[in-house]
């Protein structure tokens, strides 16, 4: 049995013991591995720095570093992250239906755990806390391949939960990591489908589409995002400002950052300024349309690729329509699937945005920055589900579980 398949049945092992694991017990582990993490901060925060040093060393981009970057607010997040999932109501066990057919039997649908989840992840290593919290909540097991740039961190964390699980005598099994980087390794990850139910991969569009492309394994995409705020013809300016300024700036290397904007012609001459002041004093960098140029011609032009991508770095792409439906039409032909913003206090278009945009999550007047795990309510969050099968939107616990049919009769035979 090599490498891989030893941990693949490590997992089927404990996905087994879990799944009969009672609510208080579940809780019981995800309370003690949170005090362990607080107990621990100074080893993790080691471990990270070692990551960052080498990121640095690499080149890596100042907004992605951020991603990696792990802190006491951020290690004590972790922590209450597995808190606030022990709180949850355990969805494992919930019948969904029960309907009795004309020949007496009882049909209904049962929710249970997935069983073995993988996960291959880029840089945040609160992923590792938050992946091991909401599989261990849903009964599943869970083996995490993160990357090369994160491997201290992820190490030294999961080390630490599996030393939470063995003191109060749960299967450490729970958590596996995968120690090897190397492409090879996550390749053969992806066709273990003998041990793996479902295989989630959280990070840019090459690694997601690498692993659609190569999983022999169930894929649940949990895309880039490219996400849009469109400043209607009746939006308040002052909401618009802030919205945007917190979708874009509050942290650049986010999936749920604004990416692209979109204005329209109307109040295209009186807004775009502003928003371009607003903006260009933290540091963002325009790429437009050549008629928002002409109101500021500061900005740099866009380029085709400039609409559809998803920065992770200063810049913003800005397009200006002349109507709800060509907003529309520009951001479902270049958006990820992600999350969209309207800004407007016309309630015709807001419900027309809400019903004709095809995105996981779309919102008025508020920013794409609460498309996450915690700000929806399911204490953290696996990824940001991008199709439409099974999960769409956050993934919390629910999505982490599937369903069966239990039949109850009293003899009957067909």
């Amino acid at each position: 049995m090599n490498y891989l398949e030893e941990i693949g049945a490590k997992a089927k092992k404990a996905a087994t013991e879990l799944n009969i694991l009672g609510q208080l017990r579940k809780n019981e582990g995800l309370s003690e591995a949170a005090n362990f993490l607080i107990a621990s901060e100074d080893k993790i925060m080691a471990a990270n720095q070692i990551d960052i040093m080498n990121a640095r060393q690499n080149g890596i981009k100042e907004s992605l570093i951020d991603r990696l970057q792990l802190n006491h607010d951020r290690i004590q997040g972790m922590a209450q992250g597995l808190l606030d999932i022990a709180s949850l109501p355990d969805p494992v066990g919930e019948v969904l239906s029960m309907t009795q057919r004309p020949n007496g039997l009882m049909i209904g649908q049962k929710r249970v755990p997935i069983g073995v989840v993988g996960i291959i992840y880029e840089s945040r290593p609160n992923v590792t806390a938050d992946a091991f919290g909401l599989c261990f909540k849903t009964g599943n097991a869970v083996i995490l391949r993160g990357g090369s740039d994160a491997i201290h961190s992820n190490t030294a964390i999961v080390t630490i939960i599996r030393e939470a699980l063995r003191k109060v005598n749960l299967t450490e099994d729970a958590i596996q990591l995968i120690t090897k980087t190397d492409r090879d390794t996550a390749k053969e990850l992806m066709r273990l489908n003998k041990y793996i139910d479902v295989l989630i991969p959280r990070g840019g569009a090459g690694l997601i589409q690498t692993v659609v492309d190569s999983s022999t394994i169930p894929v649940i995409e949990t895309g880039t995002g490219n996400c849009h705020v469109y400043v209607d013809e009746f939006a308040d300016f002052t909401m618009a400002l802030d919205i945007i300024d917190n979708a874009k700036t509050q942290r650049l290397g986010v999936c749920n950052a604004c990416e692209s904007l979109v204005v329209h012609s109307k109040i295209a001459e009186s807004f775009i300024p502003q928003i371009y002041d607003r903006l260009t004093a933290k540091g963002i960098v325009f790429r437009a349309d050549d008629r928002a140029r002409d109101i500021c011609e500061l900005m740099e032009p866009a380029t085709e690729e400039d609409y559809g991508k998803e920065y992770l770095d200063r810049f913003i792409s800005l397009k200006v329509v002349d109507n709800i439906e060509e907003a529309i039409e520009h951001i479902n032909y270049y958006n990820t699937k992600h999350s969209e913003a309207i800004v407007t206090k016309d309630y015709d278009n807001a419900m027309k945005f809400l019903n004709e945009i095809d995105a996981a999550a779309v919102y008025v007047n508020a920013s794409t920055r609460f498309t996450d795990g915690g700000e929806f309510g399911f204490g953290a969050e696996l990824g940001i589900s991008t199709q439409k099968l099974h999960a769409r939107g956050p993934m919390g616990l629910v999505a982490l579980t599937t369903t069966k049919y239990i039949i109850f009769g009293n003899g009957q035979t067909r």
